[in-house]
């Protein structure tokens, strides 16, 4: 569900990106309040978890669509929301920055819409009302398939609403609005499933993982090692490996573009901001859309609004790519230092107060 720039004008895209800088400054000063000192490894091996799960995309039968991992949830749940926010907020700029995955000028909205929805209003004020204090794992795991859905209900809205106020494409508000929609329901519900069973091995795993299930009382540092060498094993192997498996057909908001506009592509205006945008973007993507840049290259023709075609898979399954491997251990990699260095900045300002 990452937006690209054809999507927003400048006026909104510069709105959320307000949005979503407020709501980061506000989680980064609760952040500064907690004295948890395993907080911030665990940070880094999650968000360089997430980067490469986002990159597995699922196929949704009957639709010809696919979806991926948000992660906001997840992330909320093992970090608690102002920790989550921080990381997937970094996740989606190393994105949009290194491998032209979203727009520039859209993410803000990209932020907010997979950040902060999951992680300040799924979390806080569905997931906690309905799991409770002291949860069965059937509770929990209800508690979390309903915030899931939820927050990609919320996203996708948010993604229509913004579309909209942009005024920049041609997309059917009505019928934008009902593609998005129930195809993020089924997203949501896999993303639910799959965030429920990760969650409770977690918990079982490693007792007190959770956050709020034992404020303060992270995994002792000798625990929490083995917890971290697993994440990077998960994450090495999911983003060099298991990214060879992903669907190649187009996710749900690409999907509901190709419909919606009668189109493959939607393509941004090349002058003004959306212009400078882009040329930075093309800059600094070392590896656009996971791949050597050669290879899409080879593929052009195809704009980051929804380029991909909404039928069969064009390409054999799966898709050993060395450049996918690679981006999928760099991003990875560079997520892990972006985190790291977030977190011990905000510790070192805690320090000196």
């Amino acid at each position: 569900m990452h937006m690209a720039d054809a999507l927003l004008s400048p006026a909104v895209g510069i709105s959320m990106w307000a949005a979503a800088g407020t709501a980061a400054a506000i989680a980064s000063r609760r952040l500064r309040q907690q004295a948890d000192d395993q907080l911030v490894p665990l940070m880094g091996m999650l968000g360089a978890f997430v980067f490469a799960a986002q990159m597995v995309n699922f196929g949704i039968p009957g639709t010809g669509s696919s979806g991926h991992l948000g992660g906001g949830l997840l992330l909320a749940l093992l970090l608690g929301r102002h920790a989550a926010l921080l990381v997937i907020a970094s996740v989606l700029t190393v994105q949009a920055i290194f491998f032209a995955d979203g727009g520039l000028l859209a993410l803000g909205a990209n932020v907010f819409n997979l950040g902060v929805v999951p992680c300040l209003i799924a979390y806080p004020l569905v997931y906690r009302p309905l799991a409770g204090t002291a949860p069965s794992d059937t509770r929990r795991a209800i508690a979390i398939a309903v915030a899931a859905v939820v927050a990609l209900q919320l996203g996708a809205l948010g993604v229509v609403l913004q579309t909209a106020l942009s005024g920049l494409s041609s997309l059917p508000l009505d019928t934008f609005l009902w593609l998005m929609l129930p195809i993020h329901l089924a997203i949501g519900l896999v993303e639910g499933v799959a965030t429920a069973a990760l969650v409770l091995f977690l918990r079982r795993a490693w007792p007190g993982l959770l956050e709020g299930e034992a404020p303060g009382r992270r995994p002792a540092a000798a625990r929490a090692r083995p917890l971290l060498a697993a994440l990077a094993v998960a994450a090495a192997v999911t983003g060099g490996v298991l990214s060879w498996f992903a669907s190649v057909r187009p996710d749900g908001l690409e999907w509901s573009v190709t419909y919606a506009a009668g189109t493959d592509a939607l393509v941004a205006p090349g002058d003004g901001l959306h212009g400078h945008l882009a040329r930075l973007q093309q800059r600094y993507a070392w590896l656009p859309d996971y791949d050597w840049p050669a290879a899409d290259a080879a593929g052009a023709g195809a704009a980051p609004a929804g380029a991909a075609a909404a039928s069969a898979d064009p390409a054999p399954w799966p898709h050993p790519k060395p450049g996918t491997s690679v981006a999928g251990v760099l991003g990875g990699v560079v997520t892990l230092a972006l985190v790291t260095g977030v977190g011990w900045l905000l510790r070192r300002r805690r320090a000196r107060a």
